[in-house]
């Protein structure tokens, strides 16, 4: 096995991020609380990741700004187009799974 350069590394981790924020566009049908009990993130995790390294990198970019790039439109658009209330059921799976950190 060929190990990738760290420039290689970079690229195709950008490559991966970017499928996954395309996926995740493409299935507005699935609920950020659903992610959030399955996989322990969602896209607002997503959001805040990339806001983190945005800052680490010295880079000015908003709360706001971060979820439209995560979301593909302004997160309050996104929420009236395809946010559904969750059940008590969610509610309560997330209680029990909520993340620690």
């Amino acid at each position: 096995m060929t190990l990738p350069t760290k420039e290689q590394q970079t690229e195709l981790e950008a490559a991966a991020f970017r499928r996954l924020v395309s996926h995740l566009r493409n299935r507005a049908d699935v609920q950020n609380i659903d992610l959030m009990n399955l996989a322990g993130f969602c896209r607002n995790c997503l959001s805040n990741w990339y806001l983190d390294a945005a800052n680490e990198a010295n880079l000015e970019l908003t709360k706001d700004e971060s979820r439209e790039i995560v979301y593909g439109m302004p997160y309050e658009q996104w929420k009236a187009e395809n946010q559904s209330q969750a059940s008590s059921e969610q509610q309560q799976a997330f209680e029990t799974n909520r993340p620690k950190e």
